[in-house]
C-alpha cells in the first residue's frame, strides 16, 4: 500500500476537516476564526507539517475558489436588508467610491515610498487591499454588539468592496500586464462594463431565483437550499463567462435579490448558506495560506510592517474622516469606522491569482505581493480584530443592552404577543426551527431568525444578549425552559418569560419559577389551541381596564389566574402599565387602572366579557385590534 501526499483530492479533504477544526477551535476561544486558520494553514503547509500541499492541485484551485467565493458572497448579499441600506446609503456609497480610490492610492503610495518597489508592483499592491470582506467583519462583529448603523456601515462596505476592490485589481492587473496606452484605454472601459454586466446578471438570476422559491409547487419541497445554490453558482459563473471577473458582482447582487424578496425559504436558506459559507472559509483560508511561504513574509521585515501601520492608522482614518463628512455620524462612531477595515478571502484569493499570472508572465514581484497582501490580512485580524471589543467599549458605541423581546415561536398565537409588543415601540424578533412557520411570519412582516432554540448561532443573529427579555411559547415545554435559562444565565438577559402548553409534560409553576423566569399568561395553556384560533380569525383583542375589587389583603386587586372553565374563553396576553410600557402578562396579579390585552374567543366573546365584566374589568377602547396583529 502506498500512501502519497502528492494527492490533490488528499490536500483538498485535509484542508477542509483542518478549517472546521480551526473554526471550532476559535469558538471556544472566542477569537476571530481567521487567526487560527492562518495559523493552521502555515501549520499544515511546506514550512512545516507539510502535510497540505496547494501546490499539486495546481489550476484545480482557482476553480475551488470561484465556486466557494459564489456562495460565500451570495449569503453575504441575502442578509443585507434594503431597509437598512437606505438609512446608511451615504456613508456607504462614498466608502466605496472614493474610500476605494483614497485606499488604492495610499497603499500605492505607502509601498513606493517605504519599500521603494516601482510603480506598477505598487499599484497592484494597492488594488490588492481595497477589500474589506463579510468573511471577516462578520465574524468580528458577532462577538460583541456595536450600533446598528455601524454595524450595517461595515457589513455593506465589507460585501460592496470586495465586488469594486476584485475588479479594480483584475484591471489593473491586465493593464500592467499589457503596458501601453491602448491598455489603459481598454481597463478605463473593462471596469464599468464589468460591473454594468454583473449587475444584470445578478439581478436577472435573483429575480428568477426568488420568483422559483416563491411559486409553490416549483421547486419540490426540501430541494429549496441545493436548487439556489445551483443556481448561485451558476450565475457566479455565467456572468464571468460574460465579462471576467464580474462573477463577484452577480453573485453578490442575486443573494440582495433573493434574500429582499420574500421567497419561499429564505430562512431556511440563510441557515444552509451560512453553515456552507464557514465551511468553504474555513478550506480556502487553509490552502491559501500553506500556498504562502514563511520567509516570504520575514523577508518584508520593519518595511512591511510600516506599509501595514500607515494603511491602518493614517490611510484608513483618512479616508473614514473623508467618506463620512457630513453624514450625520457622532464622532465616536467615525473612529471605530476608522479602526476597523481587517481584509479577507477575497484579498487572500486574488492575491494568490496575482503571483500565478504575474509568474507565468515573467513579471517579478508576485512572491513580495502576494506576501505582503498575507501579512495585511494577518496584523489587519489579529490586531483589529481582537482589540475591536476593546476599542468599541472605550468609544461608548457599543449597543444599548435591554432593548426589545426575542419569541421562541413564530406561529398565529406569538405573532399576536409580538404584534402587540412592536406596536408599543418595542423592536421583536422571532425564532422559529420550522421553515413554514418562519415564512409565513416573515410574510407578515414580523423579523424572524430561523433555527434552533438551543444553537449559539441563532442566539446571536437573534442578539438575544441585547434583549429585555424574552419569551418562550413553543408547545415543546422542555425546550421553554432551557432556552429561559440560557438566556438568564449565558446572555444575562433581565427577564424570561416560560409559557407551560396545558398537556404537554412535568413543567409547572414552581419549575418555571426556581429557574428565575415568569409563567407566561399567568396559567397553564392550551398554546396549540389558542394558535388554531388566531390562524383561523377566531379570536379578538381586547384592552380592558381593571377598576378596582377589594382583595383578602386590603387592597384593590386582580387575579389574572383564571378558573379553569373560562381558560378556554380568554386570555391575558400582555399589561399596559400606568406608565404606558407593554410587557407579556408573566405573574398573577394587577392594581387598579391597569390596562391588560385580552385575546377572546370570538364566538363566545360575550360569554367571555361578562366575565371580565363581573371582576372588576371594563373597556379602554372599543376594540384594541383583531387577530393577526
Amino acid at each position: 500500500m502506498h500512501f502519497s501526499l502528492e494527492s490533490p483530492a488528499l490536500t483538498v479533504a485535509l484542508a477542509l476537516a483542518a478549517g472546521m477544526i480551526a473554526q471550532a477551535v476559535a469558538r471556544h476561544l472566542r477569537i476571530p476564526g481567521i487567526v487560527v486558520l492562518l495559523v493552521t494553514g502555515v501549520l499544515m503547509g511546506p514550512d512545516l507539517l507539510g502535510v497540505v500541499r496547494p501546490e499539486v492541485v495546481g489550476d484545480a484551485l482557482h476553480l475551488i475558489v470561484g465556486f466557494a467565493i459564489a456562495v460565500i458572497l451570495f449569503e453575504g448579499g441575502l442578509n443585507l436588508e434594503w431597509r437598512r441600506l437606505r438609512r446608511e446609503a451615504g456613508p456607504i456609497r462614498k466608502l466605496v467610491t472614493i474610500g476605494a480610490l483614497m485606499t488604492w492610492g495610499g497603499a500605492v503610495l505607502s509601498a513606493r515610498a517605504i519599500l521603494g518597489w516601482d510603480w506598477p508592483l505598487a499599484v497592484l499592491f494597492g488594488s490588492l487591499v481595497i477589500v474589506t470582506g463579510p468573511t471577516v467583519i462578520t465574524p468580528i462583529l458577532r462577538r460583541f454588539k456595536i450600533r446598528h448603523n455601524l454595524e450595517t456601515i461595515l457589513e455593506a462596505e465589507g460585501i460592496f468592496i470586495d465586488a469594486i476592490g476584485a475588479i479594480i485589481a483584475v484591471v489593473s492587473l491586465e493593464v500592467v500586464l499589457s503596458y501601453g496606452q491602448a491598455a489603459f484605454l481598454h481597463g478605463a472601459v473593462s471596469a464599468p462594463t464589468r460591473l454594468l454586466v454583473g449587475g444584470l446578471v445578478g439581478l436577472a438570476g435573483g429575480f428568477a431565483a426568488a420568483l422559483l422559491l416563491r411559486a409553490r409547487g416549483w421547486v419540490p419541497e426540501g430541494l429549496e437550499n441545493v436548487f439556489t445554490l445551483s443556481l448561485a453558482i451558476a450565475i457566479f459563473h455565467v456572468s464571468n463567462a460574460l465579462a471576467s471577473e464580474s462573477g463577484i458582482v452577480a453573485a453578490i447582487v442575486a443573494g440582495m435579490v433573493v434574500g429582499n424578496m420574500r421567497s419561499g425559504a429564505s430562512s431556511d436558506l440563510r441557515e444552509f448558506k451560512e453553515q456552507l459559507t464557514v465551511m468553504f472559509i474555513g478550506m480556502l483560508f487553509v490552502l491559501l495560506a500553506a500556498d504562502v511561504r514563511a520567509q516570504d513574509v520575514a523577508a518584508l521585515g520593519v518595511p512591511g510592517a510600516l506599509v501595514v501601520l500607515v494603511l491602518s492608522l493614517v490611510v484608513r482614518p483618512l479616508q473614514v474622516l473623508a467618506c463620512t463628512a457630513g453624514e450625520g455620524l457622532q464622532w465616536r462612531e467615525r473612529g471605530f469606522l476608522a479602526w476597523l477595515a481587517p481584509r479577507g478571502i477575497v484579498a487572500a484569493a486574488v492575491s494568490s491569482l496575482f503571483y500565478d499570472r504575474m509568474t507565468a508572465a515573467g513579471m517579478p514581484g508576485g512572491v513580495e505581493v502576494r506576501a505582503l497582501v498575507f501579512m495585511v490580512i494577518a496584523a489587519t485580524v489579529v490586531v483589529q480584530g481582537g482589540l475591536a471589543g476593546v476599542v468599541a467599549r472605550w468609544l461608548g458605541v457599543l449597543r444599548p443592552r435591554g432593548q426589545g423581546y426575542a419569541i421562541l415561536g413564530a406561529h398565529d398565537l406569538a405573532a399576536v404577543l409580538a404584534g402587540v409588543l412592536r406596536d408599543s415601540g418595542e423592536p421583536v424578533v422571532m425564532i422559529d426551527a420550522n421553515p413554514q412557520t418562519a415564512r409565513h411570519a416573515q410574510e407578515a412582516g414580523f423579523r424572524v431568525v430561523h433555527g434552533s432554540a438551543l444553537e449559539e448561532r441563532v442566539h446571536m443573529a437573534a442578539q438575544i444578549d441585547t434583549r429585555r427579555a424574552v419569551v418562550a411559547m413553543l408547545t415543546n415545554d422542555g425546550i421553554n425552559l432551557l432556552f429561559a435559562r440560557k438566556a438568564r444565565e449565558e446572555y444575562d438577559v433581565g427577564t424570561a418569560y416560560v409559557a407551560i402548553p396545558r398537556g404537554h409534560g412535568a413543567l409547572s409553576p414552581a419549575i418555571v419559577e426556581a429557574a428565575g423566569a415568569r409563567v407566561l399568561f399567568a396559567n397553564e395553556v392550551d398554546v396549540e389551541l389558542w394558535d388554531v384560533r388566531a390562524r383561523r380569525g377566531l379570536t379578538s383583542l381586547r384592552l380592558m381596564r381593571f377598576t378596582g375589587t377589594r382583595s383578602e389583603e386590603g387592597t384593590d386587586a386582580a387575579s389574572l389566574e383564571i378558573p379553569k372553565e373560562e381558560q378556554n374563553l380568554l386570555l391575558p396576553l400582555a399589561r399596559v402599565s400606568h406608565s404606558g410600557a407593554v410587557t407579556p402578562v408573566g405573574d398573577g396579579n394587577v392594581a387598579t387602572d391597569i390596562r391588560v390585552y385580552w385575546l377572546v374567543f370570538a364566538e363566545r366573546e360575550n360569554e367571555a366579557l361578562r366575565w371580565l365584566e363581573s371582576n372588576g374589568w371594563e373597556s379602554a377602547a372599543e376594540t384594541a385590534g383583531k387577530d393577526g396583529v
